[in-house]
């Protein structure tokens, strides 16, 4: 911003001295023609310069805007980071039921169903300012750091998910086989009933009959 101002002064002061330029030579003998003719091959070689500048501040406001950009999808990925790792901490220390693993899972799967979108922007973003050589190391050290984590906890995650469904499929066999057993439990008990009531019943007719 400050090369911008900067470049707008020096275009208002080149004005300036092409006005006076010109006042001068009308006022002066044919020999100030010379030297308004050298003066203004200063001042165009001193607007070139101000153009070059103004260009530089062009390509600087672009590379700028592109930071902005990508620090605004850092920050986004970064939280959603974090909310990963929250929640893969969050299964940790669970207890031993069904309910709770399967929310536990199912919380950790909607966090992984997170778009890819962000991610690309982050690569083409930092590829473009690194390609352009402008803050190329700052650049890659956060890009780095950011790839290095997101690849950790997405490994852990995603380990901790195959767990969680390991784990869930182990407790709904065990409840099924908890089941089965009991109704066969129940079907046994009814047959001895059944068979201790038939006992009984046989062993009371005679007396009864005495």
């Amino acid at each position: 911003q400050r090369a911008k101002e900067d470049v707008l002064q020096k275009e208002v002061r080149v004005k300036i001295l092409k006005d006076n330029i010109k006042m001068l030579a009308t006022k002066v003998p044919s020999s100030g023609q010379d030297l308004a003719t050298e003066l203004n091959v200063v001042l165009e070689n001193y607007q070139l310069l101000c153009n070059r500048i103004r260009g530089k501040c062009h390509t600087l406001e672009e590379v700028w805007s592109c930071w902005i950009e990508l620090l605004q999808y850092l920050d986004l990925e970064t939280a959603w980071l974090n909310n990963l790792e929250e929640r893969v901490q969050m299964t940790g220390n669970l207890p031993d039921k069904l309910d709770a693993v399967n929310d536990a899972l199912e919380s950790l799967e909607s966090v992984l169903r997170h778009p890819a979108d962000n991610r690309t922007q982050i690569r083409e973003l930092g590829q473009t300012l690194i390609d352009g050589g402008i803050l190329d190391d700052i650049i890659s050290e956060k890009l780095e750091a950011f790839n290095a984590r997101y690849e950790e906890l997405s490994h852990l995650a995603v380990s901790r998910q195959i767990t969680l469904e390991q784990q869930l499929q182990t407790m709904r066999e065990t409840d099924h086989m908890l089941q089965v057993l009991q109704e066969s439990l129940g079907d046994l008990d009814r047959q001895l009933t059944s068979y201790l009531t038939d006992r009984i019943d046989a062993f009371q007719m005679p007396q009864e009959a005495q």
